[in-house]
């Protein structure tokens, strides 16, 4: 009678990936809230056309000061660069797959065919590397991702900085 042993793959995630996963939703939380609109109050009592003029001043040189436009959608980067491709940090599916075979070679050899056992042992580990290299995949882009994230929100804070500087120095109360 051959003995099988059967090994239980875990498809849960990684602690790592739900590190990544919460960090992302705390950046997007902190995102939405830095993304807030200013409170703009006239103090000076200038005039309806006076407050539009100053305000679309003020934007262009906050714009100007920062590189942000919040008028503008924001999109991700257009071009990916040879630095944002994944790049595997191994190669998981090759290693996989000998140490499968080599496993499998062993076992085979008690049961008394080392080659079937070495192929169905490669194919298995060749199966686990790519699990391991899809999920350094997802890894990778998760931190991409909330990296982007934290810049965007970096860029509107700036540019909400600058917009109040320009409208204080105009007269105007902002929160």
């Amino acid at each position: 009678m051959k003995n099988i042993s059967r090994t239980k793959t875990s498809l849960s995630p990684s602690p790592f990936s739900i590190f990544l996963a919460l960090l992302s939703m705390a950046v997007a939380i902190a995102a939405s809230a830095s993304a807030q609109e200013l409170y703009i109050y006239p103090s000076k009592g200038q005039s309806q056309a006076q407050q539009d003029k100053d305000r679309y001043e003020c934007h262009t040189w906050a714009v100007q000061q920062t590189g942000f436009d919040p008028s503008k959608p924001q999109t991700g980067q257009s071009t990916t660069s040879a630095s944002n491709q994944y790049q595997p940090s191994q190669p998981h599916v090759l290693k996989g797959a000998a140490r499968g075979a080599a496993l499998g070679a062993v076992g085979g050899a008690i049961a008394g065919d080392a080659g079937k056992g070495a192929g169905a042992g490669a194919a298995m580990g060749g199966m686990v590397g790519g699990m391991r290299r899809r999920d350094e995949r997802r890894q990778q882009a998760n931190s991409q991702a909330a990296d982007t994230s934290a810049a965007a929100s970096s860029q509107r804070t700036s540019y909400n900085r600058a917009m109040a500087a320009c409208l204080q120095g105009r007269g105007y109360t902002v929160n």
